[in-house]
Parts: structure tokens; C-alpha cells; sequence
């Protein structure tokens, strides 16, 4: 069964039984909305559900289903395994206060082991339910042992005359989900899947089945979580008014099922890259092409939804995977470049997400920027590690490799394990600990506006005018951008920001035309002090990677904070109106008067108030 048949039949049996489909959205989060501490990409189905899920009335209803693109690099090191993968795609289906724990084990062993000959809606995957084993949380002081969930299991052995021990009892660590320190959590029930029949379906000891996961002679293919609790701060402070259910699916797992792999890189969903890769390379280095594999399709799906290669935040991701994907393309003799590679994503994809093909070109030329920037510094960066005489690499020379010629801390770590050396992790930790806190420093710079003098009005006109500018930018480049640092004195403003590419002159204009648009619409300059928590919510601009205090002033250009044209977290000053940027004719001229590259991603403009 391909990849597109699952995504179809798992949305079919869903929506049979009153479940509404929820449009997938972009890897890259959005303000979820009282959630704090929102990671940078969408890591799991629900994770865009999380208002819902906390009881926040959803749109579409209370049945929810759908498949979520989703990314996470905390297992990076264990790609090149028969399961992981950096990016992925989860099937899911919700109910926010609906049904419960009953009808979602039920409908998940019935759509796990229907036939293929049942009406439309009802077919299911066919799998084999003697090769089914589950685990559910044993308990501890935050939730008594579930034995709800382990009896309705039972019930459905018993009921199908299946066979032997398959039901055991974890830890929170296995059985216990959470999106966070705050956030909807409770405990889930995981279900496996002998992928070889190792087993015979016959059962198997707690221990023995500890072994198998273990040695991935069975799989976790789906995983229920019932989310009953609430914690904050990471302490559960009470239960959910209504107790929901979330459940997640890995398409990559299923497809290995389905198509009767033992490895989700032989699927269809990676066999175009990988015999892409294997056609021009050398033989062997399956490890070295099922990671090129992966972070070529991590970075492709990343550049469609808007990032950039950069050394901050998002864009540090995707230079990592892609600066990884350089590096073994280098080991195993890749003679095609990775951009070539990239190129067989829209054959796997095309049809569900256009946009891989509609960026195609975009995905091509951004792998190739960033294949030649790290070309012109891996040469001097490994010459530079080769010197290296010592088993043990300190934590100055990681350090030094990490700044100086770019090379990634996990790159360093895997060139290491290569020749067998250590490299001293704390010591670099706390080098880049000092490197964190000076960024802060020059940050809380940026924060106050890089004001030359605080108190001469002309400045704090041109400050005022950069929030326009910074908004404007925005408005005509996109949300990709971001700020990087600003100074100003009495005569101009200098103001940069993240951007790949020139402005055209059209793009300078159009900027231009929505700084004076909004001075000659006399808006309002206000000020607000909220707690951290609550200015989050406002969806302010501020610097991500800086550590900001309990209490938070934002600036805001218009009428009310909800509708506000431009709001940024800011210590002042401003004037109180854009009126007055207006020169003595009542007319404001806002103007650009340079625009150029100050580093690699990293534009300046220059503007005049005349």
C-alpha cells in the first residue's frame, strides 16, 4: 500500500465516524496562544491543537483528524536507524471532550486490523493482531496506574481469541506524554507491531519485550494519549474540565508495515532519494545515505515553509541538517550535487504538499548557496581538526572549530568518534554559555534601540520611525525576517535585518510608501508593562534567543494593543504620535537612502527623515 493510500484510508475511517478534517499547516509554529516557550517547529500532530486540547472550542468541532508534517532533531544521532527521521509525517485523529479512552482503543485495533473488503470508510490496514502488543502507564505520584486502558485491551484480546501476554505496564517515561512544562499531559497507551513476526504471535515476558523494542524487533506504530491533566511550570495543577484524546501515528512507521519493509528508508516515501543518492556514489555507506536522505528532505520541506540557512533559531536547523547532508555527501563520493538530490522530493510529494514543487526552485538554489558557503570553510575547518594531535579535543579548540570555520558541534563530535577521540563537551558548553551572554549583552543594545543619545528629540523620531520600518519590512519581505540590530543618531537611522537576497528598488519603495503612509495616519504611540507570560501573548516582536525580565514593556502604534500596526518589546523613548515625524508642512518624507549586505543573510538600510 503506498504512502498515499494510508494518508487517504486513516482520514476515510475517521471521518465515517463524524470526525472533521483538519488542513495540515507549516512546520514552522505559530503563537499558540497562552502556551509559553513555543519551540521553533511543529514536533507533533497535536502540537497545533494545544488551545483545543486545553478547552478552547474548536471551529470544526470536537472530532478532529488529519496528518501533520512535523520536525524534530533531538534524535538526530539516531538517524541512519530503521525508524528515526528528522522530519516526518504524524496521522492523528482528537476528541476534544468527547469520547474517551473506550472508543479510541477500539476504533484503533478496528482500523489496525480490518480487511481490505469493507465498504468505503471502513477499511482498515489489515494488519495481523496476534503480532499487537501494548504498553500503558503503571503509575506514579502524579496519576494512579491506568487500568481502564489495559482492561478495554483485554477485553479486545479475549474477544478475538488472541493469544499469550501483550499487555505490560511502563514507566512515565514511556507511558506518560506531555507537549511541555506547560501544557494538557496524561497517560498514554502505545501500541507495537512485530514488523518480522519474530514472535510467532504467541506473546512474549515484560522482558522479553523490553529486549525486542530495544533491538527494534517491534515497533511502535501508534500512540494514545489522554490527556486528563494540566500541567504548568511543569507541575500538574488540576484535570481538565474535559478530558480529551490525542492520537499519533507515524506515516513513515505505517508505510513500513504497509509495504512490508523491515526500514522506513526501503518505503516509498525515501526510496527515490535513496536510489537517487546510491546511483552516484559509492557502494556501501547505507548509514551515510539514509542520513543524507533524511536531512535533504528535513531541509527541502523547511525551505518550502520559509526558512533560511542562517546561525540563529530556524535557520540554524537547516544549515545543521544541510551542513550534515555536505559532509557525508563528501564520505560517500556523492558525484551529483545535493541539490540534484533534492530535485526527487517532488516525485514523492508533489501530489500532497504542491508547494515542494512549487518551490522547487527556491529548495535548488538555497541548498546550492549554502553548499558553496560551506565549501569555502569545511576545507580550512578540517585541516584545522587534523591538527589536532591530542585523543582529547578541549573545549577552546570545539569552540574555535564551532566559530571560526563553521563547523557544527555535532560535526565535530562524529569526526571525532571517527579517530576515536573525545571532545570535551562541558568545557564548550560553557565557552558557548560566555558567547550566549555577550549575543545578550548586544542584544539588550539592540533592545534600547542602539540610541545614541536618549534624550534629543530627533533621535527619538528616528526611533520611532525604525518600529514602522521594522513592520514595514515585514509587510513586503515576509515573516522570514528579522532584526539584527539598529543604530541611530540625530541625522538617520540604521537598521538591520535577516534577508537573503537584495531589495529591488520596487521592494525599497513599496517600504518606503508604508512608513509615510502610516505617519500621515496621525496614529497613536503607546506604552504598556505586562508580565512575561501576558506580553507573549500579544504576539510582539522581540528577539527570540534573549532572556527578557518578569516584566516587559511594549511599545505599540495604534489605537489598541489587539489591532496595533507595529508592537515591539522596547524600553522607549517615542514620540506620542506618528504626526509628529511629519515635517513643519505636515508632510513626512521617509527615505531609504542606501540598502546593502552587511554579512551572509544580513542586510542594512539606511533612511533619512527629510
Amino acid at each position: 500500500m503506498k504512502s498515499r493510500e494510508i494518508r487517504s484510508r486513516f482520514l476515510s475511517f475517521f471521518e465515517k465516524r463524524q470526525h472533521e478534517i483538519v488542513p495540515a499547516v507549516s512546520l514552522i509554529t505559530s503563537d499558540e496562544r497562552g502556551v509559553t516557550n513555543p519551540t521553533l517547529f511543529n514536533t507533533a500532530g497535536m502540537q497545533p491543537l494545544i488551545p483545543y486540547l486545553l478547552g478552547e472550542p474548536h471551529p470544526l468541532g470536537k472530532r478532529l483528524v488529519n496528518y501533520q508534517r512535523c520536525l524534530r532533531t533531538v534524535d538526530i544521532d539516531g538517524i541512519g536507524d530503521e525508524t528515526h527521521a528528522t522530519f516526518f509525517e504524524m496521522l492523528g485523529n482528537w476528541s476534544l471532550g468527547d469520547y474517551f479512552k473506550r472508543e479510541s482503543i477500539n476504533w484503533s485495533y478496528e482500523l489496525l486490523t480490518n480487511n481490505d473488503d469493507r465498504g468505503e470508510g471502513d477499511k482498515g490496514f489489515g494488519l495481523n493482531p496476534n503480532r499487537l502488543y501494548i504498553t500503558v502507564f503503571e503509575g506514579d505520584s502524579n496519576s494512579p496506574k491506568d487500568e481502564e486502558a489495559a482492561n478495554i485491551w483485554r477485553e479486545i484480546f479475549m474477544k478475538n481469541n488472541i493469544p499469550g501476554e501483550r499487555i505490560f505496564f511502563m514507566n512515565a517515561e514511556s507511558n506518560w506524554w506531555q507537549a511541555g512544562d506547560n501544557s494538557p499531559c496524561g497517560p498514554d497507551t502505545e501500541i507495537y507491531y512485530d514488523t518480522q513476526n519474530t514472535f510467532k504471535g504467541q506473546g512474549m515476558t515484560k522482558e522479553e519485550f523490553i529486549k525486542a523494542d530495544s533491538e527494534r524487533k517491534v515497533i511502535e506504530i501508534w500512540n494514545n494519549v489522554f490527556m486528563q491533566y494540566e500541567k504548568k511550570d511543569g507541575k500538574i495543577i488540576g484535570t481538565l474540565p474535559n478530558p480529551s484524546v490525542d492520537t499519533g501515528a507515524g506515516l513513515e512507521r505505517f508505510a513500513m508495515m504497509m509495504q512490508n519493509k523491515d526500514n522506513i528508508f526501503e518505503t516509498d516515501l525515501f526510496l527515490p532519494l535513496m536510489m537517487t543518492i546510491s546511483a552516484s556514489s559509492k557502494d556501501g555507506y547505507v548509514k551515510e545515505k539514509r542520513i543524507i536522505s533524511d536531512h535533504i528532505r528535513a531541509s527541502a520541506f523547511l525551505i518550502a515553509d520559509g526558512v533560511i540557512p542562517s546561525n540563529t533559531n530556524r535557520g540554524y536547523i537547516l544549515r545543521r541538517l544541510l551542513r550534515r547532508a555536505i559532509r557525508y555527501a563528501d564520505i560517500i563520493g556523492l558525484k551529483i550535487p545535493l541539490s540534484v538530490v533534492s530535485d526527487s522530493i517532488g516525485e514523492i510529494y508533489g501530489d500532497t504538499y504542491p508547494s515542494i514543487i512549487e518551490k522547487r526552485q527556491l529548495i535548488h538554489d538555497e541548498i546550492e548557496k549554502e553548499t558553496e558557503r560551506f565549501r569555502k570553510t569545511l576545507d580550512s575547518g578540517l585541516k584545522e581538526f587534523n591538527k589536532i594531535n591530542s585523543n582529547a579535543i578541549s573545549g577552546n579548540d570545539a569552540f574555535k572549530l564551532f566559530t571560526s570555520y563553521g563547523l557544527p558541534i555535532d560535526m565535530i563530535i562524529d569526526m571525532a568518534k571517527e579517530k576515536n577521540m573525545t571532545v570535551d563537551l562541558q568545557s564548550f558548553n560553557n565557552e558557548y554559555k560566555k558567547h550566549q551572554e555577550l549575543s545578550r549583552i548586544g542584544a539588550e543594545n539592540k533592545f534600547t534601540g542602539g540610541l545614541a543619545d536618549a534624550s534629543d528629540q530627533k533621535i527619538i523620531m528616528y526611533h520611532t520611525a525604525t518600529h514602522l520600518l521594522h513592520q514595514a519590512l515585514h509587510d513586503v519581505l515576509g515573516d522570514a525576517i528579522s532584526q539584527k540590530g539598529s543604530n541611530i543618531t540625530n541625522e538617520r537611522l540604521r537598521f538591520d535585518f535577516s534577508h537573503n537576497a537584495k531589495m529591488t528598488d520596487e521592494e525599497k519603495m513599496k517600504v518606503e510608501d508604508i512608513v509615510n503612509e502610516k505617519i500621515g495616519e496621525k496614529l497613536p504611540v503607546n506604552c504598556i508593562t505586562l508580565t512575561k507570560d501576558e506580553a507573549e501573548k500579544t504576539g510582539a516582536r522581540h528577539f527570540f534567543d534573549q532572556k527578557y525580565g518578569d516584566q516587559i514593556s511594549i511599545y505599540y502604534i495604534g489605537n489598541d494593543i489587539g489591532s496595533a500596526y507595529s508592537k515591539e518589546y522596547c524600553g522607549g523613548p517615542h514620540v506620542t504620535n506618528t504626526a509628529e515625524l511629519a515635517g513643519p508642512d505636515g508632510i513626512m518624507r521617509f527615505h531609504i537612502t542606501k540598502e546593502e549586505a552587511v554579512s551572509q543573510g544580513v542586510r542594512r538600510i539606511r533612511a533619512v527623515i527629510s
